[in-house]
C-alpha cells in the first residue's frame, strides 16, 4: 500500500543538490508536521542530485516515520520532480515547497484554511528577499505570463502551494509545467485563491535559476500553454457499470 494514502496532506519537496539545506528541511518540516491541523507527511523527491543529497535523504527518511522519498534516475528539472511527486502521492491534498526554505512550512496552515472552498491555494511572496535582478526578471516573467494566460495569478513562482490531489493528477506534464500550475487547475474549471506568505533569504546552497531561464523559458512555455488551452477537453463521468 502507498504510505501517503494514510495522510490527508502530503508535502512534496523537490531536491536537486541541496545537501547543505536538507537537515534544516528535516527540522522545519518535522516541526510543522507535529503542529499541523491535519495528518501530514513529507515526500522528498531527489531529482538526480550528485552532491550526496540522496544519501542524506535516505538517512532522514530512515529516522523520521512520516518522511518518505522517491529518487529520479536523472535530473529532469523542477517540473519533472513535481510531477513525479504528484503521481506518487495518494493523500487528499498535495503541497509544494522548495528545499531552499525561502518560504516557511508554517504558512501552509494559512493556505489550508481555504482549501475546502478552492481547488488550489497559492502564496504571494511579501517583502521578497531576493536580488534586484531576480526580482526584476520575476516581475517581467509574471507580467508576460498573465498577459498570455489571463490567469490573474500575481506570483505563480511562489514555492508554497496546496492543491486538491484529484486536480493535481490531471495536470498535463511538460517542461515548464511548474510555472502554470494555477492556470492548469483553472483549465479544469478549478478555483484558485491567493494570499500573502512570508519570504526569506536563501541561507545555504545555490539557486538553480538565472536571468536566462527565468525569462526565455517562461516566454516559450506561454505559447505551449496557449496551444494547449485551445485544445483542452474537460469531461465528467456521470454513470458507470464496469
Amino acid at each position: 500500500m502507498n504510505k501517503t494514502s494514510g495522510y490527508d496532506f502530503c508535502i512534496i519537496v523537490p531536491v536537486y543538490n541541496e545537501i547543505d539545506n536538507l537537515l534544516r528541511v528535516e527540522t522545519e518540516l518535522e516541526e510543522y508536521r507535529e503542529s499541523a491541523d491535519i495528518k501530514t507527511c513529507i515526500l522528498l523527491v531527489d531529482d538526480g542530485s550528485n552532491d550526496g543529497s540522496l544519501d542524506l535523504i535516505k538517512e532522514i527518511c530512515g529516522r523520521r516515520e512520516h518522511f518518505f522519498y522517491i529518487a529520479c534516475e536523472k535530473n529532469g528539472g523542477l517540473s519533472a520532480a513535481m510531477k513525479a511527486g504528484i503521481d506518487v502521492a495518494e493523500s487528499e491534498y498535495v503541497g509544494y515547497i522548495d528545499a531552499d526554505l525561502q518560504t516557511t512550512p508554517k504558512d501552509f496552515e494559512r493556505l489550508l484554511q481555504h482549501i475546502k472552498d478552492y481547488e488550489m491555494v497559492i502564496g504571494i511572496r511579501v517583502g521578497r528577499k531576493d536580488s534586484f535582478v531576480k526580482n526584476l526578471s520575476s516581475r517581467i516573467a509574471n507580467g508576460f505570463r498573465r498577459m498570455m494566460t489571463h490567469d490573474g495569478i500575481e506570483d505563480t513562482g511562489c514555492p508554497l502551494k496546496v492543491i486538491r490531489t484529484s486536480y493535481a493528477k490531471r495536470i498535463p506534464f511538460f517542461t515548464g509545467m511548474h510555472r502554470f500550475l494555477p492556470a492548469l487547475v483553472q483549465l479544469q474549471n478549478g478555483k484558485v485563491y491567493q494570499l500573502p506568505v512570508r519570504h526569506f533569504e536563501r541561507i545555504a546552497g545555490k539557486s538553480k535559476y538565472h536571468l536566462w531561464n527565468r525569462l526565455i523559458g517562461p516566454f516559450k512555455d506561454c505559447f505551449a500553454y496557449r496551444w494547449m488551452r485551445k485544445r483542452w477537453i474537460n469531461y465528467s463521468i456521470v454513470s458507470e457499470d464496469i
